[in-house]
């Protein structure tokens, strides 16, 4: 009995959403894709953070609307909630006491150096708020609260994940042990995916031209008609090489679905045009997404399924955050009831 070997703990990963409506082609070939696969190999948290929407002006019904949608759609996209923690943020109210707790423990400078303020203050003027200012103190306790090994993060959060850490060394020296150190995880096969109009740009939904980018629900015939209208060069080979970067992306995307690479994806297409590797490209990317289609269809419509997934997570995530806050508020000297 004394030599039995305990399982390996395994290791803790978390993300979070907004509910800002449907993920891209991007987002998905460069996040959403790996999430499923991370069930099996990490003890996986997902959750929409709504109420990070806030720091912009929010219409209710649209936010409530669009926080279920996000919801239905991880559920969709694979993330399957008997393997991993799916919830929503505001239905945990330990992140935002968390969320003042660190507040209180950042500097009024480091938060004025964030870019994100710097950009989202300038593109919306009319709403400076301090919610925006705060912002990364509550995405530290989003990530804190559930103590994880890795997050995983885009260029845009990387500043906001040193951050966190930042406040792990000082509230740890302050206090004691509290935190954990999240380490930032780069997918190995996670996919930078381009505009379909302006390969330079990075795919994304808010862009104007809504044939520059792919969302995961569109339907096979908006896939094959926005494919076949991408933007390519006036030469006719299929090949990977500088200065051919719609046809680049193309087979970016053919290859992340396909397991292919782009030696096989050449010689696949040897002589047969643009028109051709289009239609393929379109046709597989079509087919890729069908299930997500499918299930996101059916999950939308059994919204008492949603709810209760939701909020069996939220009770989940109570208990496994509220350990975390306990131990905060003992160590930072706050009185327990």
């Amino acid at each position: 009995m004394g030599n039995e070997v305990k399982p390996e703990r395994k290791k803790v990963m978390l993300s979070g959403i907004q509910p800002t409506g449907v993920f891209t082609l991007g987002n998905y070939l460069g996040a959403v894709k790996n999430w499923k696969q991370m069930q099996e190999e990490y003890d996986c948290a997902y959750f929409i953070a709504d109420l990070h929407s806030l720091t912009v002006r929010q219409e209710p019904t649209v936010l409530r609307r669009r926080t279920t949608e996000a919801f239905a759609l991880l559920l969709a996209c694979g993330i399957d909630p008997q393997k991993s923690l799916v919830f929503i943020q505001s239905h945990v109210q330990n992140h935002a006491e968390l969320g003042w707790i660190l507040m209180c423990a950042s500097q009024f400078g480091e938060l004025s150096r964030m870019t994100q303020f710097k950009d989202k203050s300038s593109r919306h003027a009319d709403n400076v708020n301090a919610g925006l200012f705060t912002y990364p103190s509550l995405m530290a306790a989003d990530i804190l609260l559930y103590q994880p090994d890795f997050v995983p993060v885009g260029a845009d959060q990387k500043q906001h994940l040193e951050f966190t850490r930042d406040l792990v060394v000082r509230m740890n020296n302050l206090y004691g042990n509290i935190f954990r150190m999240p380490e930032p995880y780069i997918p190995k096969n996670g996919s930078k995916v381009m505009s379909l109009q302006e390969p330079l740009k990075k795919m994304s939904k808010s862009d104007e031209n809504p044939n520059a980018f792919i969302t995961i629900l569109d339907e096979p015939e908006v896939i094959l008609r926005k494919f076949k209208r991408a933007v390519t060069d006036s030469e006719t080979e299929v090949v990977y090489r500088e200065g051919k970067d719609g046809i680049n992306n193309l087979m970016t995307i053919y290859s992340a679905i396909t397991g292919r690479d782009y030696d096989a994806i050449a010689r696949e297409f040897e002589g047969q045009g643009y028109g051709t590797f289009k239609t393929a490209v379109g046709e597989c990317v079509a087919e890729e997404l069908r299930p997500i289609r499918e299930r996101y269809k059916e999950l939308i419509e059994d919204k008492v399924y949603l709810q209760e997934t939701w909020t069996k997570g939220a009770d989940m995530a109570e208990k496994i955050s509220g350990r975390t806050l306990s131990k905060v508020r003992r160590k930072i000297g706050l009185l327990a009831k």
